[in-house]
């Protein structure tokens, strides 16, 4: 076979510079010492009784130090006398099975031995109620049993997984975030995880059919109806700043869910890391997965989301992206992947086809699940995506590197673009980059599961 594009063989990456960003915000130094004292206020400790069985709620989304949080929290729980279980709570992720989702805990560290409690995974629901559109917004009815799989324009129903039902009390744990295709008062986070994440994949798929332009009413309208059960203790949130550290944890109430979590939302939003250079002409991101964002690689942060550039995008405009690798962490699942331009071969060898076609066709976002263009090698597929960047010679291409989209602290820069970036506040430009990304700085904390 002949080379792909004539004159690619002959192309060589330029040089590449270690950049370090700065970004605002507080790291809390000790996450489990923070735990345990929200564990301890009042209104929380009131809520948990000697004796009740509790359950966890965990997602599929990477937090910091999310295991030593759920082992902290478990032991905080089993202190005061109560019995306590973990369930997943990620809609269809795991492949949409019992089983996988156990595994997608595993792969973020959750596993019964390091948290000290069982995991009960299952994948059986129960409506509790049902939302219905008005044309404005959702109003709420009571559930009805004839309404599992409602049609376009009937009652939705608010699925719950049952293994929540069978316990005296919920508690999420949820990293309040910017989410990647809505925007809303509520978008990642405690909401989201009731009415979605709780809602395994019966309910996941089926509010997802109302598409992402309704989210922003439909989420808190389902979260409502789930807080309606009583079930909900308190959510534990989470925000993290840019540099990927826990910034805040809060027990928040369930009677507070709805008014506190705009307000977290909005700090995160102002926490959010971001590209700091103006233009990119090629972004090559090395590591997508579902544990770095819920569309592999955050749009917050490149600008491409299922719906389009997400409003209020502080970003660069950038040419082309190409993709390295599925984590490991990720299961096979490269639900996203359709944003980026090219990949590698070996990204694409890694991509579990079942898994991901779940998620895309739950999400009902489609564009998602699009395979770009493989080409085998790294450096080959950096270098074909620069050669089709309109109106640039493929040797001039501005390009920028990142472990991913998660870890923006530190990034690579090609040698055009060094003068630029000195004149950027918060940039400090620093030695030659050889793929060697700084452990003793952002790197160097808890990994978010295999990579």
């Amino acid at each position: 076979m002949g080379e792909f594009l004539v004159g690619l063989s002959g192309l060589r990456l330029p040089p590449m510079v270690r950049v370090r960003q700065s970004f605002p915000g507080t790291t809390i130094a000790d996450v489990a010492a923070a735990v345990r004292a929200e564990l301890a206020k009042p209104t929380i400790a009131a809520s948990l009784r000697p004796g009740m069985r509790v359950a966890v709620a965990v997602g599929s989304r990477g937090i910091a130090g999310l295991a030593t949080i759920v082992t902290t929290l478990v032991a905080g729980l089993a202190a005061r006398g109560v019995g306590v279980v973990i369930i997943p709570a990620m809609g269809s992720h795991g492949g949409a099975s019992a089983d996988g989702q156990r595994e997608v805990l595993a792969r973020l560290g959750v596993t019964e031995v390091a948290c000290g409690a069982p995991i009960v995974s299952g994948m059986a629901t129960t409506s509790v109620a049902q939302l219905r559109w008005d044309g404005t917004g959702y109003t709420t009815e009571p559930a009805s049993a004839a309404s599992t799989a409602s049609t376009e324009g009937g009652a939705l129903p608010v699925h719950v997984a049952a293994d929540a039902l069978a316990v005296d009390a919920v508690i999420p744990v949820v990293r309040i975030k910017p989410h990647t295709g809505f925007r809303g008062d509520y978008e990642s986070g405690i909401c989201k995880m009731l009415a979605i994440g709780l809602g395994k994949h019966a309910g996941c798929s089926r509010l997802h059919r109302e598409g992402y332009p309704r989210f922003a009413m439909l989420i808190p309208a389902a979260a409502r109806a789930v807080l309606a059960t009583g079930k909900v203790a308190f959510a534990l949130a989470v925000v993290e700043n840019a540099h990927e550290r826990t910034a805040l944890v809060e027990a928040v109430p369930a009677a507070r869910v709805m008014a506190r979590e705009p307000e977290l939302l909005r700090e995160a939003r102002l926490l959010m890391p971001r590209l700091l250079m103006p233009e990119i002409d090629v972004l090559v991101v090395e590591r997508f997965g579902k544990d770095i964002s819920g569309v592999g690689m955050d749009p917050n942060v490149t600008g491409r989301g299922e719906l389009g550039v997400p409003a209020d995008f502080r970003g660069p405009r950038i040419g082309r992206i190409v993709v390295l690798a599925l984590t490991e962490a990720a299961g096979g699942n490269a639900t996203g992947i359709g944003m980026a331009d090219v990949i590698t071969e070996r990204f694409l060898a890694a991509i579990d086809r079942g898994a991901t076609a779940t998620n895309v066709l739950t999400s009902g976002s489609l564009g998602g699940g699009k395979i770009p263009l493989a080409i085998p090698g790294d450096d080959q597929a950096i270098l074909a995506a620069a050669s089709c960047v309109p109106g640039v010679a493929a040797g001039e291409a501005r390009i920028v590197r990142v472990r991913d989209t998660l870890h923006l602290s530190e990034i690579a820069v090609s040698e055009n673009l060094v003068a630029q970036a000195r004149t950027i506040a918060g940039i400090t430009v620093g030695g030659a980059f050889a793929g060697d990304w700084d452990r003793d700085g952002e790197h160097g904390g808890p990994a978010r599961g295999p990579s």
